[in-house]
């Protein structure tokens, strides 16, 4: 038995959750993969996973050896670091989830610049606006805007983006130029931004006189995708709420008006995200970090 592979083997169906997301990231047949686990628990003299046709589930003893297990890897993996970084150019895969209009207007215009310093570090790019599983998925890191509600994930900030609420010329010549927020309230139509997640709409956000509100008006259309959502605004659907560097082309083609400038919601926080338990590898750290020097200044552009 190869232990090494066996404890990297058991390692992941862990973090996955499952045999075949763990077989598919460490690019090996699942049987190959079961087989190792197998031989790991046979080794051990107990059982680490308790298999069913639906789920599989850590044992015990499994969670116990899992966490003792861990310090060897991340152990190797530091040593690896290490002699790569003395070789010479940091090289792999990264696995990165960003929403889209995120990745058009933010992400995918500044990548040449980390293509040109690390040219063999390569990045598989998810876009999309649904929440991802990181540990099920095998993702490196996220990049998100919002406020952060799970304390098992390491964030870094990495800067605040402006929001702005805006509609075409066409909608606001038909149903004219609301004055101020509660006036959306009197036969305006509304584009809401939809979760992914929860299905539910996000409400209109609005600061008056130094103070965070909430505007919670029944929308007409509802989209659960960035860049579609500012579509439906250029189409003269209605009303929406948007980042300012998601519309700024469109602004300044006149395809969108700012309206109710005076009233624009507090910034929203972005953050690149990643699992707690993933040991940070040295092409995650330099990406982290050139996120962290290049981010804002595109966020805010």
């Amino acid at each position: 038995m190869d232990q090494l592979m066996a404890i990297r083997a058991f390692a992941r169906v862990v973090e996955a959750g499952n045999f075949t997301r763990a077989a598919d990231s460490l690019d090996m047949p699942n049987a190959t993969l079961s087989k190792l686990v197998q031989e790991l628990e046979a080794h051990l003299g107990v059982r680490l996973l308790q298999r069913t046709t639906r789920r599989v589930t850590v044992t015990p003893e499994g969670r116990d050896y899992y966490e003792k297990a861990l310090r060897i890897v991340r152990d190797l993996e530091d040593i690896d670091s290490a002699f790569n970084t003395e070789s010479g150019t940091p090289r792999g895969y990264l696995r990165v989830d960003i929403g889209g209009s995120t990745a058009r207007d933010v992400l995918i215009p500044m990548l040449p610049d980390f293509v040109a310093r690390f040219p063999e570090i390569r990045i598989d790019l998810g876009v999309s606006d649904r929440a991802v599983d990181l540990i099920g998925d095998n993702v490196d890191c996220v990049i998100r805007g919002g406020p952060l509600s799970d304390s098992s994930l390491v964030a870094r900030h990495l800067g605040d983006a402006e929001m702005i609420t805006c509609a075409s010329p066409g909608y606001l010549k038909t149903y004219g130029v609301p004055a101020y927020p509660e006036e959306l309230k009197n036969g305006h139509r509304m584009v809401s931004y939809v979760s992914s997640q929860t299905g539910r709409a996000f409400p209109f956000r609005y600061t008056v006189n130094g103070e965070k509100r909430e505007l919670k008006i029944e929308h007409r259309i509802g989209i659960n995708e960035s860049n579609a959502h500012l579509v439906a605004a250029v189409a003269g659907l209605g009303i929406i709420q948007t980042f300012r560097y998601a519309a700024a082309a469109d602004l300044k083609s006149g395809a969108l008006v700012e309206i109710l400038s005076d009233w624009r919601p507090v910034r929203y926080p972005f953050h690149v995200v990643y699992p707690q338990n993933r040991h940070l590898t040295q092409r995650l750290r330099l990406f982290i970090e050139w996120l962290r020097e290049v981010f804002p200044t595109r966020l805010n552009g």
